[in-house]
């Protein structure tokens, strides 16, 4: 048996910051993964995926300015963008590893399993921990559909050495549509199949709407409220059997891919034996990030079950608060007021606070400001024809409730939305401050 003051599940952002913060104190770390070190963010997530993003945005701004200055747009070399994401990819396992050993931090490799409240086996390893952390991420949701082992996964799509001719996504979230612009702007006839009767139900529809229109004129083929119930092997294709309110409909590509969402990657922990209570919403923890029915276990991440989104920012701020906490016995919680978060299609779709329809089902008194403006100089001058916003504004203080962006550099200007939503500085307040010009953000004048 081996024992540590804390045990770390998990090498992503959250889990490297409590072992990292912990270690600097002196404290005696460990530290797991079943898979390559580094996290879904640096390996299979955000960081690839904005590689590919970057050069799509190349060709298609290259697109745009056709006969506008610009003779001839460029085309995606497909091995060639691969092998530059692989570049920022391949490194972060033994990085990150050596990094952790440096800093004191003992690693092993393998699927850890509770065996006790405090204690995990991992192969023939036994660890005990004054504190055990889970930050194991999520993971794609299974599909339970007759021939679901021939669906690949969105690690597969970044993993592509070569981009198939056609490409059918299953599920229609940000996942899908992020890499159905990847995919379709780099030469494959993609097609997107959605359960649900609209696109991104999280964010506003009419923003939502915008980006629609923009993937259908793509060429991508958005195929809703139709459920997926077989998908079966054709030669060197696919056939996959949706259903559409009782009518069967067939869909042919060369690749099939799983985005229909992702769950918290913590059934295999056998969280049972360790008295740790979850649900499919994740690992359920009190305000300290410390489990409900285990005072030895702290969460962070997308496996836990709180306010936060699923996203890297926020699986960075739970880390910190972990780490507090463990150090200081209990005097730090997480802030979920504001939560920014962005659809890198393109154009990009950014969020940040309510929607209006949430606005108006909680009946407060509103503004709301909604234009479509491809004409303003930040669209225009890039040969964009995507360019929307919608600001809510609450009457009686001012505050900013709700920003949705679509178009350029959305991005970055919900950014400064959600430093003035967190400032709690009304909207008059953003009218006078002198932004740069000409920006994307120097826009927000306008748009409150």
């Amino acid at each position: 048996m081996q024992k540590f003051d804390v045990f770390i599940i998990g090498t992503g952002v959250a889990g490297t910051i409590v072992a990292n913060k912990c270690a600097k104190e002196d404290l005696k770390v460990g530290i797991v993964d079943n898979r390559d070190y580094g996290g879904t963010c640096g390996l299979h997530g955000c960081i690839p995926k904005k590689v590919l993003v970057s050069a799509t945005e190349a060709v298609e701004s290259s697109r745009n300015l056709v006969g506008k200055g610009v003779s001839k747009a460029p085309s995606i070399k497909w091995k060639e963008l691969i092998d530059f994401k692989n570049s920022f990819t391949d490194s972060i396992p033994e990085n990150k590893e050596a990094n952790f050993k440096k800093n004191g931090i003992t690693t092993f490799h393998g699927e850890p399993k509770f065996i006790a409240e405090n204690q995990l086996k991992i192969g023939d390893d036994i660890i005990e921990a004054n504190k055990i952390v889970i930050a194991t991420g999520a993971t794609p949701r299974e599909l339970t559909i007759l021939g679901a082992e021939h669906a690949l996964s969105s690690d597969n799509f970044l993993e592509l050495e070569e981009l198939p001719k056609s490409i059918l996504f299953i599920g229609g979230g940000y996942i899908a549509f992020e890499f159905a612009h990847i995919a379709a702007r780099s030469g494959s006839k993609v097609t997107i199949l959605d359960m649900e009767a609209t696109s991104l139900p999280h964010f506003d529809k009419d923003i939502v709407q915008h980006l629609v229109e923009a993937t259908k004129e793509l060429g991508i083929e958005l195929v809703m409220s139709t459920k997926v119930t077989e998908l079966k092997k054709n030669n060197n294709n696919f056939i996959v059997v949706g259903d559409n309110k009782g009518n069967k409909k067939h869909f042919e590509s060369d690749a099939v891919f799983n985005t229909s969402g992702r769950v918290p990657a913590i059934h295999n922990l056998d969280l049972e034996k360790g008295n740790v209570d979850y649900s499919e919403n994740g690992i359920g923890v009190n305000d300290y990030m410390q489990s409900i029915s285990n005072t030895n276990i702290y969460a962070a991440g997308d496996n836990t079950a709180t306010d936060g989104l699923p996203l890297t920012p926020f699986a960075t701020m739970e880390g910190h608060i972990v780490a507090a906490n463990i150090l200081t016995a209990n005097q730090k919680t997480p802030d979920y007021n504001v939560r920014p978060t962005a659809v890198y299609t393109l154009p990009t779709l950014a969020m940040v606070g309510m929607t209006e329809e949430q606005a108006r089902n909680k009946k407060l008194k509103v503004k709301v400001n909604y234009e479509s403006v491809p004409e303003w100089y930040a669209a225009k001058h890039l040969g964009v024809k995507t360019y929307a916003y919608k600001v809510i504004i609450d009457i009686n203080s001012d505050l900013i409730l709700g920003a949705h962006i679509i178009g350029p550099n959305a991005e970055e200007t919900i950014n400064v939305f959600a430093v003035a939503m967190q400032a709690s500085m009304q909207a008059k307040d953003l009218k006078t401050i002198p932004l740069t010009f000409p920006s994307a953000s120097s826009d927000i004048a306008k748009m409150v």
